[in-house]
């Protein structure tokens, strides 16, 4: 998430798992096509009232909606109306940034610039149609920052980004963002990426359950009675699932505590996991479960329900899993002390 020295268009950027790959994308030629103006909204007021999902990496919660708009339903998106005079750009958007005490923190920004000509004159160009050379499109995913623009009278619209044959923005609009002179109005935290403890304890700061997942929709085998696990060291992390996930398809957790397993502690673990019988079924999700992978990145995981039905399940590179049965014994091993 973390942009460095790249440009603006570049730093929101997402490249595909395939990598590159060739398509039939279209050659050179251009066509006006595109959609119809631009809904003019009377008055700007700010990324937050306006815009506060724009480039959301963590959820935003019910109460962060804006008002500007009615019932939170952005104005359409379209061509620049010959009656509105553009004098300023705004662009909402997201960042991730150390926190003041550690871990990560996800702050929202509002950017302003003024000379805006190039940006303008960009926007009107037609987009390229498809024609008869065919030209290697990559797979790269790109993602255009949330734009408005604004006139004297204080109105404010969002418009269409010229598209190239692709269906990217043209390369004289990505040119014209990253050309931009643009100075922060406003610069908010709105969530943790990853706190300081987490951080610290070497743990994600949010992870699904996946004993729920494997039992409710995945086929996993059932564990044998006595199948002894082995392991090297052991990372414990533990997640405290929100009501509003609890039962859903992936339910995810955030980070509650967190620490290596020290060598006494593991043992009595691994033990009570291979003591245990196989999974009952279950319909009630865990509030609370724990995530015990080695220290140094390989061999089996383990996650285990705290309450509720208190199952666990063994996931064993390169793949397939094992659902199992823990108590309160195994769950009182794997407490905050």
């Amino acid at each position: 998430m973390r942009s460095g020295g790249t440009t603006l268009v570049a730093a929101l950027l997402g490249v595909g798992l395939c990598g590159l790959a060739l398509a039939g994308c279209a050659g050179p030629a251009s066509t006006p096509g595109g959609p119809g103006p631009a809904a003019i909204v009377e008055k700007w007021t700010s990324c937050a009232e306006i815009a506060p999902q724009a480039g959301a990496m963590l959820p935003v919660p019910p109460e962060a909606g804006g008002s500007a708009t009615p019932a939170g339903v952005e104005p359409r998106v379209g061509r620049i109306d010959p009656d509105f005079a553009p004098l300023a750009a705004v662009l909402c958007g997201r960042n991730v940034v150390p926190g003041a005490g550690g871990g990560r923190e996800q702050v929202a920004t509002e950017r302003r610039a003024d000379d805006i000509g190039p940006l303008v004159a960009a926007l009107g160009l037609a987009d390229q149609e498809r024609g008869p050379g065919q030209v290697a499109c990559t797979a790269d995913l790109l993602v255009p920052p949330w734009l408005a623009l604004l006139d004297d009278k204080g109105r404010w619209l969002r418009p269409y980004l010229p598209m190239d044959a692709c269906g990217k923005p043209r390369p004289e609009v990505r040119a014209a963002l990253d050309g931009l002179r643009l100075t922060t109005v406003d610069s908010r935290t709105v969530g943790v990426v990853e706190s300081s403890e987490a951080e610290a304890a070497g743990c994600a700061q949010r992870w699904s359950d996946m004993v729920w997942v494997e039992g409710t929709v995945g086929r996993p085998g059932r564990v044998a009675p006595a199948a002894a696990p082995k392991a090297g060291p052991l990372r414990l992390c533990v997640y405290q699932v929100p009501p509003s996930e609890r039962g859903g398809g992936k339910p995810a957790g955030d980070f509650v505590y967190g620490r290596p397993l020290p060598p006494e502690r593991q043992a009595d673990v691994l033990r009570a996991l291979a003591g245990t019988r196989p999974a009952a079924d279950c319909a009630t999700p865990a509030s609370r479960f724990a995530v015990l992978r080695p220290a140094d990145g390989s061999g089996p995981e383990w996650y285990v329900e705290l309450d509720a039905c208190r199952r666990f399940l063994v996931v064993a590179p390169p793949g397939g899993s094992q659902l199992g049965q823990g108590d309160a014994a195994l769950a009182a091993l794997l407490g905050p002390s």
